[in-house]
């Protein structure tokens, strides 16, 4: 799941699926108008008052408004799962269940920050933020027929603040001090005046609405629950049939209410989305040449670079496509538990640093595939190179004694080479062992390390079978490394709902993750992945980072009131981030690389910030025909 305040990374899919206001939003293209209280009334909202599509807008640009309706899209799942509720702690829930919920407001993939009326037509508020009034179309339905009102908007935000992930439910319980129906249409939501102006519109908008007369109907109905009975929504699509651990099947919706909006048309393509569950990635890409799925995002390097050599594939069957990701890369990689006392020292996590080798990983077990990555930003505009100077010099100066010398003065930190002829390369190892030495971990019974009460330097590094073999023997060799400077390095191989656990417990001294989020606007995600108010229990925060340098940096993010003061404090936070040292980067690849059966399709014009493969690609009827006469599929 991805942070339940506005996505920080601009995604195709709606804002839950997976995760920016002061300046009013003004001028004729927008459709927008002011009354006498300084009131504005927009189709549409951006922090800084730009909307790229205008109220009479037709379609969203990259889009292929006239794509055909049918066929299958059907994708791999790995592992198990439990649940069909995507929204508890508890459980592990079954994928792509979010399709089946609107919210108000939908961003848009094309540019960051913007989001057009989805559930609601229009939305109107005051020139300090103070409120927000969302006005509901009157067409919406849920999938039994009932109409989306707002009092099901009003009880679907009470749900999260009561019921909801705590870092959700703490930080929006203290954006919002009213949520109110004012008629069976038009819902209110007033914020409180101690917060950030940032984030409180788009936050409210992004959340999922449920129908409450389906929660009521059984007591025992619970957001924090895992449940195998789907919540009703009113999204296109909707669960179909489900078979645990092996299969679940969603159906487009022949009667979804708003397929015919301008900021759906030419989406949500397919008349049905099929999971198919499988052990582990090699039993799944076996699957795929099977045909027992049909569309493949691959992520594993070595299957790229050596795998697709089987015969549809050389026949024409499936196709090997590479295509562009305009978005920055996740920032992975091992994270520590900042909460485990032998990380305190940053010299110790330096030092364990040195013994991942990224460069040997790259070349032995991603065939040279990744590049290295540095910045939570890595590629874009915002990526912190150098000392500080010009206006993130005069942010950053501005923030007063919380900011150290060393920040103000030294380059931003990069990640150190290896030699990547070998593993173990043994400068590296050396500076390791020293910085160890002089952190109070000296080598001593059994050759492990020790402090001065005799505790090993223990790191326990699980990881879920279900992940890719090169992602695997990434870990081992990385503890192999550990092992030979005398760390009590351990790697743990368990089941997918087991990790699933131990991450959500913290129950990790390290972890390899990708539950962080780059960042291209400011708002409250921010705070949920990189802040200190949730870090002791936020699922997006897995180092349990908190740290007074960045939380100053986050907060006054939410102060800058043009385009480059905020990448100015955004510029500063990368640098500040990578600062306090809590994760060990991994590489990165800037393509997504995607193998499918020669029967999707998909824009010319694809948006720089999704691949779209869920909403925006369809099917070629003709080209289907043409794989099932061929045998090629199932």
């Amino acid at each position: 799941m991805t942070p339940l305040l506005p996505a920080l990374r601009v995604s195709n899919m709606r804002p839950w699926a997976a995760a920016l206001g002061i300046a009013l939003v003004m001028g004729a293209s927008s459709g927008v108008s002011a009354a006498e209280e300084n009131v504005t009334r927009s189709h549409g909202y951006s922090y800084f008052g730009n909307l790229d599509y205008p109220a009479d807008y037709p379609h969203l640009g990259y889009v292929n408004p006239e794509a055909p309706k049918g066929g299958e899209l059907s994708l791999a799942g790995s592992g198990t799962f439990d649940s069909l509720n995507p929204y508890s702690r508890k459980g592990r829930a079954g994928a792509l269940t979010t399709l089946q919920y609107d919210s108000l407001i939908d961003s848009t993939s094309d540019s960051v920050g913007q989001y057009y009326g989805l559930l609601a037509e229009s939305m109107e508020y005051d020139e300090g933020r103070n409120y927000v009034i969302f006005h509901i179309r009157p067409e919406a339905t849920f999938w039994d027929g009932s109409p989306v009102t707002a009092e099901d908007v009003v009880y679907s935000h009470r749900l999260f603040i009561e019921q909801g992930l705590p870092s959700y439910a703490q930080a929006v319980g203290r954006m919002v001090t009213g949520a109110e129906a004012l008629d069976d249409h038009t819902v209110k939501f007033t914020f409180s005046p101690e917060v950030t102006r940032r984030g409180l519109i788009e936050t409210v908008g992004s959340t999922p609405v449920f129908s409450k007369a389906w929660f009521e109907a059984d007591e025992s109905r619970r957001l924090d629950e895992p449940r195998l009975e789907v919540a009703v929504g009113s999204g296109p699509y909707k669960l179909d049939s489900y078979d645990i651990n092996r299969r679940i099947v969603y159906k487009r919706r022949d009667d979804y209410w708003g397929q015919d909006l301008p900021i759906n048309v030419g989406r949500n393509n397919y008349d049905t989305i099929r999971v198919e569950y499988f052990a582990d990635q090699t039993a799944a890409f076996e699957g795929f040449k099977a045909g027992e799925y049909t569309m493949r995002i691959e992520s594993d390097p070595k299957l790229w670079a050596s795998g697709y050599d089987f015969p549809k594939l050389t026949q024409g069957s499936v196709v090997r496509d590479e295509i562009t990701d305009g978005s920055p890369p996740t920032p992975s990689g091992f994270v520590f538990n900042l909460g485990k006392p032998q990380f305190e020292d940053k010299n110790v996590r330096k030092a364990i640093a040195l013994a991942f080798n990224f460069e040997w990983a790259n070349e032995s077990l991603m065939f040279g595939l990744n590049s290295p990555r540095s910045s939570f930003v890595q590629g874009t505009h915002l990526e912190a190179t150098g000392a500080p100077e010009g206006a993130e010099l005069a942010f950053l100066e501005a923030l007063g004694d919380v900011v150290p010398a060393e920040v103000l003065s030294e380059p931003a930190l990069v990640t150190h080479e290896s030699n990547s002829a070998r593993l173990n390369d043994r400068r590296n190892l050396r500076k390791a062992s020293k910085l160890l030495d002089e952190a109070g971990w000296p080598v001593g019974d059994g050759n492990l390390r020790r402090n001065a009460e005799g505790q090993t330097l223990k790191v326990n590094i699980p990881y879920a079978s279900s992940i890719p073999t090169s992602t695997a023997t990434m870990i081992e060799t990385f503890v192999q490394n550990l092992q030979a400077i005398g760390v009590d390095a351990s790697a743990e191989k368990v089941d997918p709902s087991q990790f699933t656990l131990r991450r959500r417990e913290r129950d990790y001294d390290m972890v390899y993750s990708n539950r962080y989020g780059s960042f291209l606007s400011t708002g409250g995600g921010l705070s949920q992945m990189y802040g200190s108010e949730e870090a002791a229990f936020s699922l997006f925060n897995p180092a349990g980072l908190a740290s007074p340098l960045v939380d100053a940096v986050i907060e006054s993010s939410f102060d800058t009131t043009n385009q480059e003061e905020q990448d100015a404090a955004l510029m500063a936070l990368d640098r500040v981030l990578r600062y306090e040292f809590f994760i060990i980067p991994d590489g990165y690849v800037a393509d997504y690389w995607t193998a499918y059966y020669d029967m999707y399709e998909y824009p010319e014009n694809l948006p720089p910030f999704t691949l779209g493969y869920l909403d925006l690609w369809w099917v070629n009827p003709e080209k289907e025909a043409d794989l099932k006469a061929k045998g090629a599929l199932r």
